[in-house]
C-alpha cells in the first residue's frame, strides 16, 4: 500500500509528533503495566487481606483484638491461618448453638471472603470447611434437628464452594485411567505378548458432571458437601494441623463410635501371624467371648449390654495403644450420619493424605488412623465394597508404616547405646617371627 506525503504539512506534523513524544514522558504508565507490576499486585493483595481480617475482628467478641493485630503482618491471611488463638475464637463462634442461620454474620463473612479472587483469602475460608461441614451435617442428622434454627448460613458457604468447583470442572466428570495389566509398565512386564488394543482401555468415573444448585436439598446434600471436600482436598497440603484434626475427629464421629470392628483388621492380622488359625473359608475367625461376641454375633443377653460396651472400649484402647496411639487424647466431634459414596469418597481421600502426608504432625496421623478404622467398621456393617477395599488398604499401609518407624527407632536406639557403651581395651597382638 502506497502512502503519499504532503510537504506543506511536513513541518507541522513533525512539531506535533515531537510535542506528543515529550508529553508521553510525563504521562502515567498504562494500566496493563501497573497490573503486571509484582509489587503493586502484592500490595493490593495485602490490602484486601487486611480489610477482610479487620472486618472479621469486628464480628468476634472483645478478644477479637488478637485477630485484628494479625492484619499488620506482611502476610495477614497466612498469619491468621497459623494462629491458634484466632482459630479458637472462630471455632467457638461457629460452634455456638445459634450459628449457621441466614443472619449469621460470620457465615456471611466466609461467603463474601470466598468470592474474593485472592487465593490466600480463599484458602483461609477452605481451612474452616471441615469444622463448618462437620457442624452442619451433625446438626442436620441429630435427633432434635426439627427444633434447630435454620442453617441457611452454612448452606450458603457450602454452595459457594460447590459452585466454584462446578465452574472449574466446566461440566466435565472427574475421570481416572484404570491400569491395564496386559500392557507393560515401569513396574511389570506382561507374561503374554501385549496387544495394542485401545478399546480395552478402561476409564473410571470418580465424580459425574456437576449440576448447578441454588439450594441444598436433602437428596443433593451429600454431593454438595462431598464436592466442597474435593475442593478442600486440592489445597489440603497447605492446610494447618488444626484443620486436619477437625476433619479427622468429625470423620470418626460420622462413622459411629465404640464398635469392636474398628480394630478387627488389626486383631485378625496379629492372630494370623501369631497363631495362624483359619476357618474353613481361609479367614481369621473372630471369637470374642469376653465381650459377648461369638463369630461376630452379639449375645442375646440384655443384662450384659453395659458390660459388653465397657469391654469394647477397653479393647479399642488396647489396640490403639499397640499401634502407639493414645486415643484418650483424640476426642471425637459430631454424630453418626449417613455416608453415601458421594460423601465417603472425598473423606477417604483426605484421610489418606492425613495418614501419609510427609509434613503432617504425629497428632494428625494418629487422629486419621482412628478415623480410618472407625470408617472401616462402618463400611463393614453397611456392606460397602468400595469403601471396604479403600479403607482396608489404608489400614494395612498405616500398620506397615508404623512398624517400619518402630523398627527404625529401635535400630537407632540400639546403635546409639552401643556407641556409648565402653568396650574393653584389646590386648596388643604379639607376632612371633621365626628366623
Amino acid at each position: 500500500m502506497d502512502f503519499h506525503r504532503n510537504p506543506s504539512t511536513n513541518s507541522a506534523s513533525s512539531s506535533t509528533s515531537s510535542t506528543s513524544s515529550a508529553a508521553a514522558h510525563h504521562q502515567p504508565p498504562p494500566s496493563s503495566a501497573t497490573d503486571n507490576d509484582p509489587m503493586h499486585s502484592w500490595w493490593e493483595s495485602v490490602s484486601k487481606q487486611r480489610s477482610r481480617i479487620l472486618s472479621l475482628a469486628a464480628l468476634l467478641p472483645s478478644d477479637g483484638v488478637a485477630v485484628s493485630s494479625l492484619a499488620d503482618s506482611d502476610r495477614p491471611a497466612v498469619s491468621l491461618l497459623s494462629s491458634p488463638s484466632a482459630y479458637s475464637l472462630i471455632s467457638s463462634a461457629l460452634s455456638s448453638p445459634k450459628s449457621g442461620s441466614g443472619s449469621d454474620r460470620l457465615c456471611q463473612w466466609l461467603y463474601e471472603t470466598f468470592q474474593s479472587s485472592d487465593p490466600h483469602l480463599r484458602l483461609l475460608v477452605l481451612s474452616f470447611l471441615p469444622l463448618l461441614s462437620g457442624i452442619y451435617l451433625s446438626r442436620v442428622h441429630s435427633s432434635d434437628s426439627s427444633s434447630l434454627p435454620s442453617l441457611a448460613g452454612f448452606e450458603a458457604v457450602l454452595l459457594a464452594v460447590y459452585s466454584s468447583e462446578a465452574k472449574s470442572r466446566a461440566g466435565k466428570p472427574l475421570l481416572v485411567q484404570i491400569p491395564d495389566l496386559s500392557q507393560p509398565s515401569l513396574y511389570h512386564a506382561p507374561r503374554n505378548k501385549p496387544v495394542d488394543d485401545r478399546s480395552r482401555q478402561s476409564v473410571g468415573v470418580l465424580s459425574p458432571p456437576l449440576e448447578p444448585h441454588l439450594a441444598v436439598k436433602s437428596t443433593k446434600r451429600a454431593i454438595i458437601v462431598g464436592t466442597a471436600l474435593d475442593c478442600y482436598y486440592k489445597q489440603v497440603s497447605q492446610m494447618p494441623a488444626w484443620s486436619k484434626l477437625d476433619f479427622c475427629k468429625f470423620a470418626a464421629a460420622w462413622a459411629g463410635q465404640d464398635c469392636p470392628c474398628r480394630t478387627k483388621l488389626d486383631r485378625d492380622e496379629d492372630n494370623h501371624h501369631e497363631n495362624g488359625k483359619l476357618n474353613g473359608n481361609g479367614h481369621i475367625r473372630l471369637l470374642r467371648e469376653d465381650s459377648g461376641f461369638s463369630n461376630g454375633t452379639r449375645s442375646g443377653d440384655g443384662d450384659e449390654v453395659d458390660y459388653e460396651d465397657d469391654v469394647i472400649k477397653e479393647v479399642v484402647v488396647v489396640e490403639m495403644n499397640n499401634l502407639g496411639i493414645n486415643e484418650e487424647n483424640l476426642e471425637t466431634k459430631g454424630v453418626r450420619i449417613p455416608l453415601p459414596w458421594e460423601l465417603l469418597r472425598p473423606v477417604v481421600t483426605i484421610l489418606g493424605h492425613c495418614l501419609f502426608g510427609p509434613l503432617n504432625s504425629q497428632d494428625v496421623k494418629d487422629s486419621a488412623s482412628v478415623a480410618v478404622r472407625c470408617l472401616y467398621a462402618r463400611a463393614s456393617h453397611d456392606l460397602a465394597p468400595q469403601a471396604i477395599l479403600a479403607l482396608q488398604s489404608l489400614i494395612r499401609l498405616d500398620k506397615n508404616a508404623r512398624a517400619a518407624a518402630t523398627t527404625a527407632a529401635t535400630v537407632t536406639t540400639n546403635a546409639s547405646s552401643n556407641a556409648n557403651t565402653p568396650s574393653k581395651a584389646k590386648k596388643p597382638e604379639i607376632l612371633l617371627v621365626s628366623k
